[in-house]
C-alpha cells in the first residue's frame, strides 16, 4: 500500500520580510537626514595637497597683516576699502546674487574677528565664500 504525504514541502523563499526590512531602513535614513541641520555659513575649504575646483569667483577680498582691506570685482584691479564700507561695496557691486562666489585671502596673523566680519557679510546676503589657503 502506497501512502502519500499530506504536507508538501516547497523550496521557496518569501521576500516579504526582506522588503519590510528595506523599507524600514529607508524610512530611518530619510527621517535621520531631515533632522540634521546644515551649517549656517557654507565654506569650501580647499585641501592643502589637492586642488579643488570652484565656480567662477566674482569678488576677491584681501586682508593683509595690518588689517587693510582690498577688493577686486571680476578682473578689475583691487581697490583699497575701509572695513566698515566692505558690506555696502559688495552688495552694491554684486547685489543679492546667491550664486556669487567671494574668495577671501586673509593673512594668517590677522585677528579672527576680521575673517568673521567677511563671513557674516557673505552669510547675510547669501553669497558663497571660499577661504583661500596655500598648498
Amino acid at each position: 500500500m502506497a501512502l502519500k504525504r499530506r504536507n508538501k514541502v516547497e523550496a521557496t523563499f518569501s521576500m516579504s520580510s526582506m522588503t519590510d526590512l528595506i523599507f524600514l531602513l529607508l524610512l530611518f535614513f530619510v527621517m535621520a537626514s531631515t533632522m540634521s541641520s546644515p551649517n549656517d555659513i557654507k565654506i569650501n575649504l580647499p585641501q592643502s595637497r589637492a586642488k579643488t575646483n570652484t565656480k567662477q569667483v566674482v569678488a576677491k577680498v584681501n586682508i593683509d597683516e595690518l588689517g587693510n582691506y582690498s577688493v577686486a570685482i571680476g578682473r578689475n584691479k583691487a581697490i583699497n576699502i575701509m572695513p566698515e564700507d566692505l558690506e555696502a561695496y559688495l552688495v552694491g557691486e554684486l547685489g543679492n546674487d546667491s550664486t556669487a562666489y567671494i574668495a577671501l585671502h586673509a593673512d594668517q596673523d590677522i585677528a579672527y574677528k576680521e575673517v568673521v566680519r567677511v563671513l557674516d557679510i557673505a552669510n547675510q546676503h547669501k553669497m558663497k565664500l571660499v577661504i583661500a589657503t596655500k598648498k
